[in-house]
């Protein structure tokens, strides 16, 4: 088995930065491919970055670039997401999921939902103006 739990969320005023965590309780063939999604109120679950277990593979979503890096320490079975210059759009519940290593072989695939098999249950963050 494979579990997952997010940490790290909280309110911020824009310009303001968090750092979420994800702890996986294993790496394995099945959870190869790590990826943080966020889902605002009324809107589609959006991919934000992902990280292959090399630790040197990682994508991210066009809106997130130059803001948030993505990161992991296999030591702590971590995965990180370090969030800077926060803005109101970036309010949401973020996701930690994990899911086979071809889901990280291209951006399309790792930053789409659709395919990931272990999902924490979330965490908020809130970005007041």
């Amino acid at each position: 088995q494979v579990e997952v739990a997010e940490s790290g969320g909280g309110s911020v005023q824009a310009g303001g930065s968090l750092r979420l965590s994800c702890v996986i309780s294993k790496w394995d063939d099945t959870s190869s491919c790590m990826t943080w999604f966020r889902q605002g109120p009324g809107q589609a679950r959006e991919g934000v970055a992902a990280i292959y277990i090399d630790g040197r593979t990682t994508y991210y979503a066009d809106s997130v670039k130059g803001r948030f890096t993505i990161s992991q320490d296999k030591a702590k079975n971590t995965m990180y997401l370090e969030m800077n210059d926060l803005q109101p759009e970036d309010t949401s519940i973020y996701y930690c999921a994990a899911g086979l290593g071809w889901l990280c072989l291209d951006a399309s695939s790792a930053l789409v939902s659709g395919q990931y098999n272990y999902w924490g249950q979330g965490t908020q963050v809130t970005v007041s103006p």
